[in-house]
């Protein structure tokens, strides 16, 4: 809590004309949530490098400086605000193109709520605005010598444009021939302690004194590039993941027995009799574990690898003869470099705020909101974006 901007005291206290966009000097914008005012830019901004983001409760006249989570938007000359709902704000940056324009600060969403009680202290999030969709990841568990390995390198050599593995983060050093970024994102133990406190990571653990783990970001990345994330982690990593915001299909991978595991384990010869009864407890409790958590959406028995292998693919709608689909080029379309929202019902209209702009019709954007997923800490995708060819035209497609 603290001093109010000082340009802002006058305007708050005398009340506002909107429920959403109320512009002011140093390019701040304000937005009424309930009985909150979120001030999002200017005197806010925490540094050069992001956009800042304060709260005054008009209950108390008290201001909240609240801990901001998520990617967060780097500063434009400029930017417009529109209250979606109860939960979550959508910010447009001025003169960017569609690819990086869309913001939504997250005031009162499940993560939000889940934060706040993990750091004890007021938070709200940023998610970055992605066009179109991406397909569930899939997550793949199973014990040591199981084969899903096998399973995954499959699938990706079958279909090599369709899928891709996020890259795990760890604390520990690179070795020879490792790349940065490649095999592994290597990072410092107190950043990456950091970023999962703040909720960045959607599996951790520790293993001989290093951490290991899978980023949201990680994920997201394999999603842009338009593939389909696959992650092989154990048990454990996987109850993480489900309980995170991450929307996935669950597959866990069993041996046809324990002696037929036993045996696959020996035959590799890569392990001691200690490290192959390790192994094979190990697999025990995970087995017991998969088939009764409740955690994996199917269960795959690899009595015969290549059955096995097909019953992978049927499960994931995949027939042998499916390729990638084509990337479609989404049209780019700049916003103004002033400009005004408006909202109807799930459509938000974007105006040139220039008056020889204003005049023409294909000046006019309208951004349809009808169909959001995800959120933060990673992409909130599914946002649906058009210019109006003619004003009916546009109406007739608001309406719709």
């Amino acid at each position: 809590m603290g001093e109010a901007p000082a340009f802002f005291v006058d305007v708050l206290q005398k009340g506002f004309a909107n429920d959403f966009d109320v512009k002011s000097k140093g390019g701040e914008t304000s937005v009424v949530v309930g009985n909150r005012t979120y001030v999002i830019g200017g005197a806010c901004e925490e540094s050069a490098l992001s956009i800042g983001v304060c709260i005054l409760d008009q209950s108390s006249g008290e201001w909240i400086y609240p801990v901001v989570l998520g990617t967060k938007p780097r500063p434009s000359k400029g930017h417009s605000a529109v209250l979606l709902s109860e939960d979550r704000i959508l910010i447009t940056k001025n003169g960017s193109s569609t690819d990086v324009f869309a913001w939504f600060l997250e005031v009162d969403t499940q993560y939000v709520r889940q934060q706040k009680k993990i750091l004890g202290t007021e938070v709200v999030a940023w998610s970055k605005g992605v066009r179109g969709y991406a397909e569930k990841p899939i997550v793949i568990s199973g014990p040591s010598g199981v084969g899903k390995g096998t399973l995954i390198s499959m699938l990706m050599k079958e279909y090599p444009s369709m899928f891709g593995f996020s890259v795990s983060h760890t604390t520990r050093a690179p070795r020879a021939m490792e790349k940065d970024g490649v095999h592994y994102h290597f990072i410092e133990r107190s950043v990456m302690e950091k970023e999962i406190k703040d909720g960045k990571f959607l599996e951790f653990a520790s293993v001989h004194e290093n951490l290991y783990g899978t980023s949201v970001e990680a994920v997201e990345v394999v999603a842009d590039a338009g593939k389909r994330c696959i992650l092989d982690i154990d048990v454990q990593g996987a109850r993480s993941v489900r309980a995170s915001s991450l929307e996935a299909i669950f597959i866990f991978v069993c041996p046809p027995s324990m002696e037929e595991l036993e045996k696959r384990l020996r035959a590799r010869g890569t392990e001691t009799e200690e490290q192959v009864q390790k192994r094979l407890r190990n697999a025990k409790a995970e087995i017991e574990q998969g088939q009764s958590s409740g955690i994996f959406d199917h269960m795959l028995y690899n009595d015969n690898l290549e059955d096995c292998y097909q019953s992978l693919k049927k499960l994931l709608g995949l027939d042998g003869t499916v390729t990638a689909a084509p990337k479609s080029a989404s049209k780019v379309v700049d916003l103004p470099m002033d400009h005004s929202l408006t909202k109807i019902d799930n459509k938000i209209i974007i105006n040139s705020r220039t008056p020889e702009l204003e005049k023409a019709s294909t000046n006019t954007i309208v951004l349809d909101v009808s169909a959001l997923k995800g959120g933060a800490p990673g992409r909130t995708r599914g946002l649906d974006i058009y210019t109006m060819d003619s004003f009916s035209d546009g109406l007739t497609r608001i309406n719709q």
